[in-house]
């Protein structure tokens, strides 16, 4: 059925679905609670407190991504691989915010585009894991699975997994939200002062002169438009900004995941854009069933391992509607990898018509450990990928449309490489990831410049 005669507005997305229908399918990189009943009164805590999010912010996203399908906006994703709670405070998330909006100023500045900005935080509390366990000098532990389900110490006591950690990510995601918002509406994010934005650890930065210059530029443009139109340029004191997290913990967004009134289904309201991780999204699996429900505008994780015949199924179950905005991939191949195996999912879902927006992960195909039992990432790798995802979308006929990347704006040294070229022995300086190693503040400007630079060598994108 073409997309345009396919009902859009049913009462629900599947009338079969429910909030907890998951728990009828197997749920992977689940903890298992000692005490079922906690588990349970603490779900009834969370239903009864506020949501974190609004139906209608989840909806001005939704048509924000279906514009960046459609060539009109570029997709910037990012913040830490997981939160935790000590770093809940104002000069952590403060710096976060720096570092998006500054690469966001840069994307906009060289691509000529408006940026839908979307932050890794909120919410990333909990992880997926390779293993169920972790074993360290003949002591056998349950791994570390992030804060919202136990603690990172490795010891029995600290590794049990608890349900009132989930009360404790609410409180800390609601007070990251507020914090967020109050900055952005107290102007924070004002262009007509982006020099607020800097970073004072970096000002000795090979990058900085650029940036300062790139700065400038936009200075002159705002202060010319104004002179031109003898009033202030509205709606540039402010900033749209959203949330995401991956919804692993399927009790916690069972919790949130709520009706509204003069609004048709059901919305998850603890993040505006929750996404399936690669670990998780099995067609018949617990997650999948979850998300084909609600109406977020939803993404999945895509690696080297998916055929194209496998995705598609996928695409049918989670926007069996073509709904515009509705599904994201992201996509994370690895560097060596990427050339080989996104091509053909590219042809697979262009061949049958389907509506996506198209995202490159490039860090977490490239993750590797060093000789000094560290796990890093090189910049070379991050960049290669984004470069050869840009080269293989034109080449597809397709259409690359936003980035997902793992990010600090603090002064971490966890990536290899970059401006400063940092090498295997700078990573004891400043290692302080506990799960995924991230790019710091400096790499993150610089691959948002690499992004302009590459999309300036390629020719118009063509309309997919």
């Amino acid at each position: 059925m073409p997309a345009n005669e396919r009902n859009l507005h049913p009462v629900n997305l599947a009338p079969d679905w429910s909030p907890d229908s998951w728990r009828t399918r197997t749920a992977l990189q689940m903890p298992v609670y000692p005490d079922a009943g906690e588990l349970a009164r603490v779900q009834d805590e969370l239903h009864a407190l506020p949501p974190l999010v609004t139906s209608w912010e989840i909806m001005a996203l939704k048509q924000q991504l279906a514009e960046a399908q459609e060539g009109r906006r570029f997709l910037l994703q990012g913040g830490d691989c997981a939160e935790n709670f000590a770093d809940c405070n104002s000069a952590v998330i403060s710096n976060r915010l720096k570092v998006l909006l500054q690469m966001s100023l840069v994307l906009v500045h060289g691509l000529r585009l408006p940026v839908v900005r979307v932050g890794r935080f909120a919410g990333q509390y909990a992880k997926p894991r390779s293993a169920d366990t972790e074993s360290r000098d003949g002591t056998t532990l349950p791994t570390y699975r992030g804060d919202m389900v136990n603690a990172p110490e490795f010891t029995a006591a600290a590794r049990i997994p608890d349900p009132r950690r989930m009360v404790k990510a609410h409180a800390r995601s609601a007070m990251t939200m507020n914090f967020v918002r109050s900055l952005i509406d107290g102007g924070f994010a004002d262009l007509h002062h982006p020099e607020y934005w800097d970073l004072g650890w970096v000002g000795h930065s090979p990058l900085a002169e650029d940036y300062q210059r790139m700065v400038g530029n936009i200075g002159e443009a705002v202060r010319f438009m104004e002179t031109l139109s003898g009033t202030e340029v509205h709606n540039l004191n402010r900033v749209d900004f959203f949330t995401s997290h991956e919804a692993l913990l399927l009790p916690y967004e069972e919790a949130f995941t709520r009706q509204v009134p003069r609004q048709w289904g059901w919305f998850n309201l603890s993040t505006h854009f929750p996404w399936i991780g690669m670990r998780t999204a099995a067609i018949g699996g617990a997650h999948a069933e979850y998300f084909r429900g609600i109406r977020n505008p939803i993404a999945v994780k895509v690696g080297p391992t998916v055929a194209p015949d496998e995705l598609l199924r996928l695409i049918d179950l989670l926007n069996p509607d073509d709904e515009p905005g509705r599904l994201s991939l992201i996509c994370r191949m690895g560097a060596p990898r990427v050339a080989d195996r996104l091509p053909p999912l590219l042809d697979a879902v262009k061949r049958d018509g389907r509506r996506v927006l198209w995202i490159c992960d490039p860090m977490h195909g490239n993750t590797e450990s060093t000789s000094n039992g560290y796990k890093t990432r090189r910049f070379d790798n991050i960049r290669s990928e984004i470069e050869q995802t840009f080269d293989l979308h034109v080449a597809a006929g397709t259409r690359l449309g936003g980035v997902h990347l793992e990010l600090t704006g603090e002064d971490v040294t966890e990536c290899t490489g970059g401006a400063r070229d940092l090498g295997e022995i700078d990573l004891e300086r400043a290692y302080r990831s506990s799960v995924d190693p991230r790019l710091n503040y400096e790499q993150s400007l610089e691959i948002a410049m690499a992004i302009v630079r590459k999309q300036a060598q390629l020719k118009p994108p063509i309309k997919a």
